[in-house]
């Protein structure tokens, strides 16, 4: 196995990720672009996005840290909203978009259409999250898209495999369908909630955070690979059992929680810079399989679809908006009418993926009577025309369309002004807890350290409440900006001693490593990095 094309793409698409991070471009777009156009650069390999490596093996930890870094309860709070997108939406787009595509191209048979359009139905789940986090869209609309990025995959995953078990020949009716769905969807849920009980119980019970870690990175391709062996989703059992572990992730020693979060973050933008950089370098495969189509016509394809997508989501969004109201009082009374511009922003944050483009590859080649798949290249061209497009124009625009419409952001005062209420009160409680354990003679301390440790609480007390208050006309920076950075100096200069020691042998590299194992634990809790 030659492991330096692999190589290659990781470090060319990780070093175009964090050049991205100095742009105001979001890295998926300018990773798309850079893999366009190098695909036809002369020496560099072919890439093909294997279906059967990207959903089982690069799928499951992308939607495992996208559902471990979402928040159980405000999904819960918007899971009408959530379960209209990713599944009514996600059928919607399936049936809409593959109908009126069999009437655009012509002999398009119904079946291959459908399987068209359930490949281009769900937007994408790293998609939505990048440039949600990236342009500061509402808190709200952030949990609809991501809850609904989490769970559109196993719809439509559900709805291709219907129909193209309708395209090779395969029977297929409305019942089976429907069957066929609730199994994939009932067993995907069951699979979660039989495995997320079990698999917190190690998480609390390992003692080794390398243990707890690396059974961490085995979760999603567990749950994923044991809900398709049982014929279910293993989209929905690594969802259900990720938003579980994170929403009991505080049980969990602190050690494991710093270096599941290093790990995490690392794996997911790895995997999320390569991933949208595969898909620019899918183009010279893409275009060489159209050689019965002049330019003109596919082209002329390739807008109809994508304009067909784009459409059938403001006709699905502004309905699943206001209809609830129109038919239920407790709606009304509940929640707060909806403008506009809300349903708006939802229905142009629509951009497909690497799933499309993965389950578009995994189209059969050939059908039960003999002979090929019918129209297979057009439909990989035109998901990845489809893909390519509602990136660069829906992504590029998003953040203007945001600005545009002035929609609120979110309030870092007033949640600066919650995170100070939450550690007062935190801080009173660890107070009060001290001075009753003090108190016992099993816990005598001598009074220096006794105070130090009510300084360590009263610090963290007075920390976020200094973020409040006045600037440094000297330098620009809050009380709280000033304290970390000096700490950050004074502990850089404790780091430069140890090493000094090191070198004249003072001590050895196995002592230097527990203490600067000490002063990054202090440097983290000193200073936390604002992302």
């Amino acid at each position: 196995m030659d492991v330096l094309p692999l190589l290659l793409l990781v470090a060319g698409s990780t070093a175009v990720a964090g050049a991205a991070r100095r742009t105001p471009v979001p890295a998926p777009l300018l990773l798309v672009t850079a893999g366009l156009l190098v695909s036809y650069v002369p020496g560099v390999p072919h890439y093909t996005l294997d279906p059967e490596i990207v959903l089982p093996m690069v799928l499951p930890p992308l939607l495992y840290t996208a559902a471990m870094d979402s928040s159980y309860l405000d999904l819960r709070a918007q899971v009408r909203s959530v379960a209209l997108l990713s599944v009514g939406y996600t059928l919607f787009a399936t049936l809409a978009v593959g109908w009126a595509v069999h009437l655009v191209v012509p002999d398009l048979p119904l079946a291959a259409a459908l399987v068209l359009g359930a490949v281009v139905a769900p937007p994408d789940a790293v998609a939505a999250t990048a440039v949600a986090r990236r342009v500061g869209l509402p808190s709200r609309i952030t949990t609809i898209l991501q809850g609904e990025s989490l769970v559109n995959d196993a719809t439509a995953i559900t709805a291709y495999r219907v129909a193209v078990a309708a395209a090779v020949g395969e029977s297929a009716g409305p019942l089976h369908a429907g069957a066929e769905f609730l199994v994939a969807s009932l067993g995907g849920v069951a699979v979660g909630l039989v495995l997320m009980v079990p698999l917190h119980w190690l998480r609390t019970h390992l003692r080794e955070p390398l243990l707890q870690n690396t059974l961490s990175l085995l979760i999603p391709f567990a749950a994923y690979a044991l809900a398709e062996y049982a014929h279910a989703s293993g989209v929905l059992a690594v969802v259900v059992v990720a938003l579980y572990l994170g929403h009991h992730s505080w049980q969990v020693d602190f050690a494991t929680r710093l270096q599941e979060d290093a790990v995490w973050k690392m794996v997911a933008f790895v995997l999320e810079s390569a991933v949208f950089a595969l898909i620019g370098l899918q183009l010279p495969l893409v275009v060489g399989g159209l050689g019965e189509y002049h330019a003109g016509q596919v082209l002329w394809y390739a807008l109809a679809v994508f304009l067909l997508v784009v459409a059938t989501r403001f006709v699905w969004t502004y309905p699943a908006v206001h209809l609830p109201r129109l038919l239920s009082r407790r709606v009304r009374a509940r929640e707060p009418d909806p403008t506009w511009k809300g349903p708006f922003v939802v229905a142009w944050a629509g951009m497909r993926g690497v799933v499309s483009l993965a389950v578009a590859f995994s189209i059969p080649h050939g059908v039960h009577e003999g002979g090929s798949f019918p129209y297979r290249n057009l439909i990989l061209f035109l998901t990845f025309t489809t893909v390519i497009g509602t990136l660069v124009v829906q992504g590029l625009t998003l953040p203007a369309l945001i600005r545009l419409l002035r929609l609120p952001g979110r309030d870092a005062r007033a949640e600066t002004l919650l995170e100070a209420q939450a550690q007062n009160a935190a801080s009173e409680a660890a107070e009060h807890r001290l001075d009753a354990l003090l108190t016992d003679p099993r816990n005598a301390l001598p009074e220096p350290l006794a105070d130090r440790l009510r300084a360590v609480l009263e610090r963290r007390r007075n920390a976020v409440w200094e973020r409040l208050g006045t600037v440094n006309p000297e330098t620009g920076e809050s009380v709280d900006d000033t304290y970390r950075r000096l700490a950050r100096t004074v502990i850089a200069s404790e780091r430069e001693v140890f090493v000094a020691l090191r070198d004249q042998r003072h001590i050895d590299d196995e002592m230097l490593r527990d203490l600067l194992r000490r002063l990054d634990l202090e440097e983290a809790a000193a200073y936390r990095e604002d992302e």
